[in-house]
């Protein structure tokens, strides 16, 4: 879930590669497999059961950060028997073709990020990609997730949603991000930097509202964790007023639907498709569908119009 890369730990060479249990996995023709594997968010007590065995047993784990995946390993009280290298946003373009080359030679590649899913606002899509390009098996162990996990306590609709990652840094980029989303009518799940958090906030007052319900949802499953949900004026009070730490996510309501109007509202945007060179019919079709309104009702308003 973090934003940026951090400095990586160098390949760890140190330890022979391991044996995979052949039970963990489906057998696969020629053996070599890459294998996602999800990783606690905050609490080491998440950590599934196919998650240990096969940091003990994969042939080569490729870790966002090496340092982190160390700390998980001892916490968990295990060893990795497997060849232990870094693999993120900086080196990633540069080891994809050699790990690549390893499944094909029959290895299993576990990919795990710094926290949840990998390849979801982590490393592990370039790989995914060039797998499925070449033809070999891919699967995922699923477990903690930090989008799902803030949706579900966020007390907002969960039965459509679309995950946005992180708002672009510059104000006019996010400006413009948030412009794109403000028809969207799903719940919406960020990502956030805490000191930057307050700005977000603000931005989505600017574009959505004060009144849009929100949640903001820190440190996940940790020690600290705390939800609080309310409108985005009320939670951008509390920012202003409150230094905020850890890892963030923030879910945002979806835009609540439009009431559809009378026809005659919709005439000029039926005029201006038709000075488009489009068929008056067409056009008609087109709004009518897009505004929810009567085709018949819409066509005789067009023509009363003229």
């Amino acid at each position: 879930m973090s934003e940026e890369a951090q400095p990586r730990a160098d390949v760890d060479d140190s330890a022979t590669e391991g044996t995979l249990d052949a039970s963990l996995l489906p057998e696969i023709p020629g053996g070599g497999r890459i294998v996602l594997a999800a990783t606690p968010i905050g609490n080491v007590g998440d950590a599934s059961s196919r998650l240990v065995e096969l940091l003990q047993t994969a042939h080569i784990i490729a870790a966002e950060d090496t340092r982190r995946l160390h700390r998980l390993v001892h916490a968990l009280g295990i060893e990795t028997t497997g060849r232990v290298i870094s693999y993120h946003e900086h080196n990633e373009a540069t080891k994809t073709a050699d790990l690549i080359e390893q499944v094909q030679a029959g290895k299993t590649i576990l990919m795990v990020s710094d926290a949840g899913m990998p390849a979801v606002s982590d490393p592990g899509f370039r790989l995914v990609e060039a797998a499925v390009a070449a033809g070999l098996f891919v699967t995922a162990v699923p477990g903690p997730s930090a989008v799902l996990t803030a949706l579900a306590l966020s007390g907002l609709p969960t039965d459509r949603f679309c995950f946005e990652g992180f708002l672009p840094r510059k104000a006019g980029e996010r400006s413009s991000r948030l412009a794109e989303l403000d028809g969207e009518r799903r719940t919406m799940v960020f990502f956030e930097a805490p000191h930057r958090l307050e700005a977000m906030l603000r931005a989505l007052h600017e574009r959505f509202g004060g009144e849009r319900r929100i949640a903001v949802c820190r440190e996940l499953t940790k020690t600290y964790e705390e939800v609080l949900r309310g409108t985005v004026h009320e939670l951008l009070e509390w920012a202003e007023k409150n230094e905020v730490r850890g890892e963030i996510a923030v879910v945002v309501e979806g835009a609540p639907e439009k009431a559809p109007g009378a026809p005659e509202d919709h005439v000029a945007a039926v005029n201006e498709l038709v000075a488009q060179g489009i068929r008056l019919k067409e056009a008609v079709a087109a709004v009518a569908e897009e505004a929810r309104v009567s085709k018949r009702e819409l066509y005789s308003a067009v023509l009363a119009a003229r």
